[in-house]
């Protein structure tokens, strides 16, 4: 049951037009100029963001934000939008949830207006620097915000402080097949596993490299020689059937140049991507400058 009502509106230009992306100062914002309007809400009557990204949480972890939240309460006032049928989260999933754990009935809240496009971007943005999500929900994340914004992946790299490499790295990952994906998700996989294992092509040597992994408690060196291996049975394949073996070597080199997947085959060279932000990367390491008509 809501003790006061008001429903306040601002949208994300502010967030989104600095240089460098930062919730903490976003959040801090909201609650500074919104310190006259926390007003407890049932917590019964909240839901979570419908955009929330993140499909787990860390029970432990939660665990010990609720007797932080016994001994000394909810420290800042949540985040929710009014809604058909009570309110649902835009911040503050982790801190609801550790309240419920806490035994707590009512929550302090802040009531503003967002739009479905807003409540989106929040919940990705919340998720990316300030939960620890499991890499394949952040490459989601990360992955959903590029394709909102239209940012290249330079452009989100330096919106949120991560380096590009991290950025074609972790993105990788959701080419890995789904059994694999979820081998992450549970953190059965470390993301350093799963990288090694994005850079290749055969799903079924992937499953049963990431099953080896768990089994025999590979390092991530071990896999990097075990996946190398790989890589020379399929040369000496290709010289069976009379494969110039200095292909497989400058297919190698390209590969680790344009950190893609190359195929050099019948006088052609093949470069693979995934959408038109990696096609735009592998054309600007190619020096290939494309200008706007």
């Amino acid at each position: 049951m809501e003790t006061k009502k008001k429903a306040l509106g601002k949208g994300l230009e502010q967030l989104f037009s600095n240089t460098v992306i930062d919730f903490d100062n976003f959040e801090k914002d909201i609650v500074e100029e919104s310190s006259n309007d926390v007003t407890e809400i049932d917590i019964d009557e909240i839901r979570s963001n419908p955009y929330q990204p993140r499909k787990t949480f860390d029970i432990e972890s939660l665990n010990e934000l609720a007797k932080s939240i016994s001994e000394y309460g909810i420290v800042q006032p949540i985040i929710v939008k009014k809604s058909v049928k009570g309110y649902e989260l835009v911040a503050g999933e982790r801190r609801t949830k550790a309240a419920k754990i806490a035994g707590l009935k009512k929550i302090p809240a802040i009531i503003k207006d967002f739009d479905d496009q807003e409540m989106m971007e929040i919940a990705l943005v919340e998720n990316i620097q300030r939960e620890n999500l499991n890499p394949i929900d952040e490459a989601t994340s990360i992955s959903n915000i590029i394709k909102l914004r239209g940012y290249t992946q330079d452009e989100f790299a330096n919106k949120f402080g991560k380096s590009r490499t991290y950025v074609t790295n972790i993105l990788g990952l959701l080419k890995l097949p789904d059994e694999v994906k979820k081998l992450v998700e549970k953190r059965n996989l470390t993301m350093s596993h799963a990288r090694v294992l994005s850079k290749m092509d055969d799903e079924n040597k992937v499953i049963d490299l990431a099953k080896k992994v768990i089994t025999d408690n590979l390092s991530v060196h071990d896999l990097e020689k075990l996946s190398q291996e790989e890589k020379n049975v399929k040369i000496k394949s290709y010289n069976k059937s009379n494969f110039d073996t200095k292909y497989r070597m400058y297919e190698n080199i390209i590969m680790d140049s344009l950190n893609t997947k190359v195929r050099v085959h019948k006088n052609k060279i093949e470069l693979f991507f995934d959408g038109i932000d990696e096609l735009e990367d592998l054309l600007n390491k190619m020096n290939v400058k494309i200008e706007d008509e």
